[in-house]
């Protein structure tokens, strides 16, 4: 099910303005791949380009090729909906949907996707919180609303309903960066688990994060504020931080800058 990522050549813009420069990269399926760098530096707006979503900010526009196997994901005919049920999103901070049970958030996409009878719902809508290790926490509240639970059970519902659709790909955008250290533990655990299904691409700006859960990072920066944002270099984990090829990304890790 996982799947692999190839960019090559690929520039986001807002309006005329160009945000990120020649991203060429590959994401290995089943793998987690870590995005560090700056404020600014274009780590998010690049995440949000895998899965079209850069599009729906006004202005946004992308050229240059996103291929998920052998399928371009800017091809022509591709429909972006169709690419964000194959590539799905966890955001920075958890977005249950509010008047919703834990039940129908889990299961809100598979409802938008197609029909299935209620004990078919009832297990995947099982089989997905287990998967995101939230069953055994609500498995006696599943109806009551997924905005009365903490902070980190909301992520981790977010990423059941995420997984519930069974995409090929999860990206992650800074999914701890709202969430208390135990809560954050659970999350940097659960992807370690989610990795042997999934191919996962997660934006941090926890470099220590980065190290524990990733196979390989990327880091990304900039030459000066209004410039475009650029891969440096992208590698296995432990060679970035510890024998990263450009001084850049030692400088970035060392805390000289950022």
């Amino acid at each position: 099910m996982a799947k692999r990522i190839d960019v090559s050549g690929l520039n986001a813009y807002y309006g005329s303005f160009l945000a990120i420069e020649d991203i060429s990269m590959t994401v290995e399926p089943r793998s987690v791949t870590a995005f560090i760098g700056p404020s600014g530096c274009g780590k998010s707006t690049f995440l949000r380009t895998l899965n079209r979503m850069h599009e729906v900010t006004p202005g946004g526009r992308v050229d240059g090729k996103v291929m998920l196997d052998d399928e371009n994901l800017y091809g022509a005919g591709i429909d972006p909906v169709a690419v964000r049920r194959e590539v799905g999103m966890v955001f920075q901070r958890p977005n249950p949907f509010p008047t919703m049970s834990v039940y129908d958030n889990v299961a809100a996409g598979l409802r938008l996707n197609g029909k299935y009878k209620k004990s078919e719902m009832d297990g995947i809508v099982e089989k997905s919180l287990r998967g995101a290790n939230l069953w055994n926490e609500v498995k006696d509240r599943l109806n009551k609303p997924g905005s009365g639970l903490s902070g980190g059970q909301q992520q981790r519902l977010c990423i059941a309903r995420a997984i519930a659709v069974e995409p090929n790909v999860l990206l992650m955008d800074e999914p701890c960066s709202a969430l208390d250290p135990i809560s954050t533990l659970a999350i940097e655990d659960l992807i370690g688990e989610l990795k042997e299904r999934f191919t996962i691409v997660i934006v941090t700006h926890n470099m220590q994060q980065a190290a524990r859960v990733s196979d390989r990072t990327a880091f990304f920066n900039l030459a000066a504020v209004g410039q475009p944002g650029k891969l440096i270099e992208i590698d296995e984990t432990e060679r970035i931080f510890s024998n990263p090829s450009v001084q850049a990304t030692e400088d970035y890790i060392s805390g000289r800058f950022g």
